[in-house]
């Protein structure tokens, strides 16, 4: 059920998160440890500063490592895949409905 869970935030989070990664972070924080208490703000701001480190957007790295850190190595994956979910489906509906001029 945790991974179901996981997923589900995940891809709340990559729904509402505009503005880019550092936009995310209080969505991530808000779902991990104030809802769901899967961590401490202490082992998040561990995770955020790994995530900060790592090269690649910090959102997809924080979502991996909260994955790892929760249900282990198989589930990171899918919370990447799912975080990234919502903007594939949105830019192109955002994109048609583009005026031109």
């Amino acid at each position: 059920m945790i991974y179901v869970e996981l997923l589900w935030s995940f891809f709340q989070i990559g729904l509402f998160s505009i503005g880019g990664g550092y936009a995310a972070m209080p969505l991530i924080r808000q779902q991990v440890v104030d809802e769901h208490m899967w961590l401490t703000m202490q082992q998040f701001a561990d995770i955020l500063t790994i995530a900060e480190m790592t090269p690649g957007p910090i959102a997809v790295n924080a979502a991996t490592f909260v994955g790892i850190w929760i249900a282990g190595i198989p589930d990171s994956f899918s919370d990447t895949l799912v975080k990234k979910l919502p903007p594939i489906f949105l830019r192109p509906a955002q994109a048609s409905h583009k005026t031109t001029g």
